[in-house]
């Protein structure tokens, strides 16, 4: 009996110490929704970093709902993971969950948006500035200076929407077009078609449209086909969908982030700060302008 009881409190304190070790493996991923190609891509670049470097990585989606995302972080805290990233549901709002992960002694690696407050250890992201920039700057060079622009813009209080807009507001201003109509579309396809419809209705005279993302673009070109009208059309992301949209002639460009080497950065990063190496506070991540 009391060989059994040994063995049987070997088997306990086994499974515990396994447990503990997967446990010191074990790196998540919170993301703001995975019902955006972009975003399904960066977590597909996570997963296999994570793989290749040998951790555990637990993905969760926000469904774009701040009070979700911060029970998935709660949740995270409790089950003793080592390290979050997390690509915020909004700048402000993610700041809640942040400091929920700095009181637990987890550390936080931001990536695509920012966070307004809270401690976070490194943000992976693309210059979401020059890439505004760089849209607005092709839009001129395609259409002219002084062209009648509207622009889609992405979720109101996201750092990505914020910085793509304050770039493109510079190309605006540099190249002296007359921006028309700026709205928000919340990165969505669906709202993007809705948006745009009603723009083109009250600023027939445009000549070109920035949406602050493909999934809005997309919506965008529908609505312009629709209407019968000749409007030059540029994104940003790059995504396979987007891309494909260049190719067949029915956007002008997209401005091309790297969603999977996003991804694949913040695990990288990630597993540096477990191993207590320095790590830069900001991670750019290379734009390129894709046009046909």
């Amino acid at each position: 009996m009391n060989k059994f009881v040994m063995l049987l409190a070997a088997a306990v304190l086994s499974t515990c110490f396994s447990a503990i070790a997967a446990a010191q493996d074990t790196m998540a991923m919170v993301v703001s929704t995975l019902n955006n190609p972009f975003f399904v891509t960066m977590k597909e670049g996570a997963e296999k970093k994570a793989q290749e470097l040998g951790y555990n990585l637990i993905v969760l989606d926000s469904q774009n709902d701040p009070s979700k995302e911060l029970s998935n972080v709660e949740d995270l805290t409790v089950r003793g993971v080592k390290v979050i990233l997390i690509n915020p549901t909004d700048s402000d709002a993610v700041s809640n969950a942040i400091r929920m992960a700095n009181r637990a002694g987890v550390p936080v690696l931001t990536l695509d948006r920012g966070a307004s407050r809270g401690e976070v250890v490194s943000h992976i992201a693309s210059d979401n500035v020059a890439g505004g920039k760089m849209a607005g700057n092709y839009i001129a060079e395609k259409v002219g200076a002084k062209a009648k622009v509207i622009q889609l813009e992405g979720i109101a209080g996201t750092s990505a929407a914020h910085e793509r807009g304050k770039g493109f507001m510079q190309a605006v201003e540099t190249n002296s077009l007359n921006l028309l109509s700026s709205q928000p579309a919340d990165f969505d396809r669906t709202k993007g078609l809705n948006v745009m419809e009603n723009m083109l209705a009250a600023n027939p005279e445009v000549q070109a449209v920035f949406a602050q993302n493909d999934e809005m673009a997309l919506g965008a070109i529908r609505a312009v086909q629709a209407s019968g009208k000749d409007v030059l059309i540029v994104g940003f992301d790059g995504t396979e969908d987007g891309i494909a949209a260049v190719n067949r002639g029915l956007m002008s460009g997209t401005v091309a982030q790297q969603p999977e080497l996003i991804g694949s950065l913040a695990v990288e990063t990630a597993a540096k700060v477990l191993k207590g190496e320095k790590v830069e506070a900001y991670i750019p991540v290379q734009l390129k302008l894709i046009k046909k």
